[in-house]
């Protein structure tokens, strides 16, 4: 173990971040469920409320095994404790009643006006805990389009990334990445995590929203950056500067661009041929120039005056990086990784998800996990991407439909034996119709 290390024990000792807070989850599909199992990994109690019998509606999307939770489901709601409960069932609303005094927060991404027409406006609910965070997931803010129902691919170009997208002669693009969705779910915790923090001070509970549209745009701010940029001047750090192309009014689809002050591609690599995913991203930052030129055969290039400063260069990058992918060519990505490390050159292999899920480091880090599900049986996940030396992470699986409905009625809201019955005999928890079927 190096010094820098933490110790395991100490993870253990201090328990988990968000020990004693507990979530109320009214969320569903992707956005809301990526926010709510964050909060979990770092120890917060997290009550899912699922409709008798269906549950949330991923349990059944994209199923790869007849009758078994799908994988959509199981990857976004781990750690957390399923309850079946009918909230338009007079007993149903009882025990939903009880969850809400409860509780710390409560979060939703219900399409705009649900939570409200549920009964459950903002005065209700403080009515019943004047100390509980109300969270919410939307599609857009306030404006002419905060009544729209927002999905993914939606809020990614609303929020301006598939303009940006993509290579100029070319259609606007949506990335594989989730930034709609789970990028707005993982802001909606900090939020959370924000209004607790502020509660230890006021007392007091308070609304957090988050727009899905607001949410992209924050993950795509340096185009924005761009666009003030545009206004002065072509960006000379884009290929469609060194092409000679001419710009428009607004910041331009910029392919493989690296979209910062250090210029970068995708270049080939050897197996290109066979191998969709042989291709490396080679940055030519300018500090190590003079190793970049050594690698790859052009030592002339270190002293010529038409390549020697990162702004002579400008104009040549697209025959600068052809001339780099000769090289890269003759390397297998790992082969140009290891060589371009070595002199702190930064490149990055484009890994295949075929790749990652059987990379041993991210095994050990916690960052890919391997979860037993006890109808789905072994599957990989993605663990915690957020490291901390006190607060240990443990991936547990995701719930059945209503696994925990008998002991959230019990133990968590201590009620008598005699009103649990009642409940269940009364159809809010689903225990009575299926009963009554079997």
């Amino acid at each position: 173990m190096s010094k820098n290390e933490p110790k395991k024990a100490a993870a253990t000792e201090a328990g988990k971040a968000l020990d004693g807070v507990r979530i109320l989850d009214f969320t569903h599909v992707q956005s809301g469920p990526t926010c709510t199992q964050l909060l979990a990994w770092f120890g917060a109690d997290v009550i899912k409320i699922e409709k008798p019998g269906t549950g949330d509606i991923t349990r059944g999307q994209l199923r790869d095994i007849p009758d078994v939770d799908s994988l959509y489901f199981t990857m976004l709601n781990h750690n957390k404790r399923s309850i079946e409960l009918d909230t338009k069932n007079p007993k149903g609303k009882e025990v939903l009643d009880a969850l809400i005094a409860y509780c710390d927060v409560l979060v939703e991404n219900f399409a705009p006006g649900v939570l409200d027409r549920m009964g459950l406006t903002w005065d209700y609910i403080h009515k019943l805990n004047p100390r509980m965070i109300v969270a919410s997931v939307k599609g857009f803010g306030p404006g002419p389009y905060e009544d729209c129902k927002v999905y993914e691919n939606v809020a990614q170009c609303a929020g301006g990334s598939a303009s940006t997208t993509g290579f100029r002669d070319g259609p606007p693009l949506v990335t594989g990445a989730q930034i709609g969705d789970s990028g707005t779910g993982l802001h909606l915790a900090l939020g959370i995590v924000a209004a607790l923090y502020q509660r230890n001070t006021t007392g007091k509970g308070q609304k957090v929203l988050c727009a899905m549209q607001d949410g992209v745009l924050n993950l795509a701010r340096v185009k924005l950056r761009d666009q003030q940029r545009l206004a002065h001047g072509p960006l000379k750090e884009y290929r469609q500067h060194s092409d000679g192309l001419p710009f428009g009014k607004a910041v331009p689809r910029s392919g493989n661009d690296s979209g910062g002050g250090q210029p970068g591609w995708i270049l080939k690599c050897k197996g290109w041929e066979t191998d969709p995913d042989a291709y490396i991203y080679f940055i030519t930052q300018a500090p190590v120039w003079e190793a970049i030129c050594d690698l790859i055969g052009e030592p002339g290039w270190k002293t010529d005056p038409g390549y020697k400063t990162p702004n002579a260069r400008l104009p040549k990058l697209g025959a600068i990086f052809a001339r780099i992918e000769q090289w890269t060519m003759t390397k297998t990505k790992f082969e140009v990784m290891e060589i371009c490390n070595a002199v702190d050159i930064p490149v990055g292999p484009i890994l295949s998800m075929k790749e990652i899920a059987e990379d041993e480091s991210l095994r050990k880090t916690g960052t890919v996990v391997e979860v037993d599900h006890p109808t789905r049986g072994k599957y990989l996940t993605v663990g915690n991407p957020i490291k901390m030396s006190d607060s240990a992470s443990e991936v547990k699986r995701s719930p059945l439909l209503g696994e925990h409905t008998d002991e959230i009625l019990r133990d968590v809201l201590k009620f008598p034996e005699k009103q649990i019955e009642e409940i269940k005999a009364s159809g809010a928890t689903g225990q009575a119709k299926r009963m009554a079927a079997e």
